[in-house]
């Protein structure tokens, strides 16, 4: 068992763009095939670059702000309760346009 908290979990800074700050919740070897349970604040403004990951499922789930995810080329709006599934080698880009904080929980599972 583990359990974690928001709260009192440290700051950390996203690989793809170290202004963005995340909180693992879980990390790699915490549970099979997962990479990380994280949830990441965007101020208005940031990008998360476009990447790939070539062994990876990548989920997002959006609980505040309004945002983009830009998925092999094609953008899609992002607003609180939206879900999105990154397969492996797609390349994606996730950005806040807006003028309030983008707040996404993600999660990274290994195939």
């Amino acid at each position: 068992m583990k359990i974690t908290s928001l709260t009192t979990l440290s700051e950390q800074t996203i690989s793809h763009n170290p202004e963005i700050k995340k909180k693992v919740m879980l990390g790699s070897g915490d549970l099979p095939h997962l990479t990380n349970f994280s949830q990441a604040r965007f101020a208005p403004g940031q990008v998360a670059v476009a990447h790939s990951h070539p062994d990876m499922w990548e989920v997002f789930f959006v609980s505040e702000g309004e945002g983009v995810i830009a998925i092999d080329g094609a953008a899609y709006f992002l607003q609180p309760g939206t879900c999105v599934a990154v397969a492996p080698g797609e390349v994606h880009e996730l950005s806040n346009p807006g003028p309030a904080e983008l707040i996404v929980t993600y999660l990274g599972l290994r195939v």
